[in-house]
């Protein structure tokens, strides 16, 4: 999970998707451990959701990008599906830090 103490990665970050940082929309999908699964591991629907979130987050776990893909989902304000290990509801506590953090750094 993205250090949101860290006012070094914060700094520069901008709200809209329209004016994302060059280095936030980056080729880091390429190596996420996702990369090549079906959405529909990381936007689970069903009976199953909890079981289907936790094997969602366990790729995220091993996944070498996953403070990047984080970072792109608070940027986006991303509301659906597992980004960065977290799921829409850890990303809701998180993104109001994110927010809070940005405000006193910028």
């Amino acid at each position: 999970m993205a250090n949101l103490g860290n006012t070094t990665t914060l700094r520069g970050v901008i709200n809209g998707r329209s004016e994302l940082r060059p280095e936030v929309v980056a080729d880091w999908r390429d190596e996420a451990a996702c990369s090549g699964l079906p959405h529909s591991v990381f936007f689970p629907v069903g009976d199953d959701l909890d079981s289907a979130i936790t094997n969602a987050k366990r790729i995220c776990a091993s996944c070498p990008v996953v403070d990047d893909c984080l970072e792109f989902a608070l940027e986006t304000n991303e509301k659906a599906g597992i980004w960065g290990g977290t799921s829409e509801e850890d990303r809701k506590a998180l993104r109001r830090k994110w927010l809070a953090t940005r405000r006193r750094v910028v």
